[in-house]
């Protein structure tokens, strides 16, 4: 019997009935650099805590579980994760690229990547015409779905027809759903990036970041590359991960009760001009979603009438932090225009829909009633 999600989370059904951990409920930390051998010829199956150790290779057997693959690989962090895929290609390599991504991931293309040669071409995946761009020396798809931070939502499915038809690989960035709502594996895609500091972790105390797949050919290139350039999760942070792993479903629908409340409180707001969240029925993306996810997950992007109030808004929070991150148990407001695009040019932000008036707000655990009077008291200010 195939097990749910939650049963996944907290176990990994290989290890059942072993011993050699003790009885130990909580799966250790291996901290360990280097392992002895018992014989000239002969390995426990572990060398060098570069190339794999026991915790992180727990951990990673739990991810590749969760989103459906074949292996997954545990880095330092999200931008690690995207670093090593793009290490997976070679100079003069065209990428297809929602133009909508996190702002990391555009300051490591742009910056990054063009210097080795790489090309890429940016559109709005939910919408711009995808084969249009495609070139000879085109290899791969790149798209996030929800976008960070406008919430656009692409079809994985259809896109992923449109890589096969033309032998791409289609990588999507499913940091914002993680594999408890969305499984862009089993909808077509070849590789799942995740940034694991955020919903994985979940509790915003320490970095991660995983790439997934069920493509032989990417898993064996990839598992050559994290021991040659030693990006690979360290034990201690493996553990952190895992044991936030453990309670991914019950914070994933608290936290998307809380958008829920939050989105349709924030449509009622006189200074609020737009709010952008795929459960809201009047999103353009709100088919799509319920067709490829389980959930609309827990961020929301929305916009007030005056730069002024946004800003006032930032400084009004209390409970509420301002911080640049999200997935975490705590509710989190972020502006992107300085915090996590601000390193995207202007005129790319503007294009893309993010003003000097967008907000983001990642929802936490918390209770509605308290986050909504929080922001009823700012607002009143306004």
């Amino acid at each position: 019997m195939e097990r749910g999600l939650n049963t996944k989370c907290l176990h990994l059904k290989e290890s059942e009935g072993k011993s050699e951990n003790y009885g130990a409920i909580s799966f250790p930390i291996y901290q360990t650099a280097t392992y002895a051998h018992p014989g000239v010829g002969e390995s426990t199956g572990y060398d060098y805590s570069r190339l794999q150790n026991p915790t992180r290779e727990h951990l990673e057997k739990i991810v590749a579980g969760l989103e459906g693959g074949t292996d997954a690989f545990a880095l330092s962090t999200g931008m690690a994760a995207v670093t090593l895929l793009m290490d997976y290609f070679k100079p003069g390599d065209h990428f297809v690229v929602e133009s909508d991504l996190y702002g990391g991931s555009i300051r490591l293309f742009n910056n990054v990547s063009l210097k080795n040669n790489y090309e890429f071409t940016f559109l709005n995946c939910s919408k711009d015409d995808i084969e249009a761009a495609i070139r000879p020396n085109t290899k791969a798809i790149y798209i996030e779905t929800p976008t960070n931070p406008m919430m656009n939502v692409s079809d994985i499915a259809k896109i992923s027809g449109i890589a096969k038809a033309h032998n791409l690989i289609l990588i999507v960035d499913n940091t914002f759903l993680s594999p408890y709502f969305q499984n862009p594996l089993s909808l077509g895609a070849d590789v799942v990036i995740h940034s694991g500091t955020k919903f994985l972790g979940g509790h915003n105390d320490t970095l991660a970041g995983f790439i997934v797949t069920n493509n032989e050919d990417i898993q064996e290139r990839l598992r050559f590359l994290i021991k040659t350039t030693g990006a690979g999760l360290s034990p201690f942070d493996s553990w952190l991960i895992e044991r936030g792993i453990k309670t991914l479903g019950i914070r994933m629908e608290k936290a998307q009760q809380n958008a829920i409340e939050i989105a349709n409180w924030l449509k009622k707001q006189p200074v609020v001009t737009d709010v952008f969240y795929p459960g809201l029925e009047e999103h353009p993306g709100h088919e799509i979603m319920k067709k490829q996810a389980r959930g609309f997950g827990s961020m929301i992007t929305f916009r007030v009438d005056t730069k002024e109030h946004a800003l006032k808004i930032l400084s009004g929070v209390k409970m509420i932090k301002y911080a640049e991150s999200l997935g975490g148990v705590e509710t989190l407001i972020t502006y992107p225009t300085t915090q996590t695009h601000a390193d995207v040019p202007e005129e790319v932000r503007l294009k893309n829909g993010i003003t000097p008036t967008t907000l983001r707000i990642s929802t936490g655990i918390e209770d509605a009633k308290d986050l909504i009077f929080e922001l009823e008291e700012v607002f009143k200010t306004l």
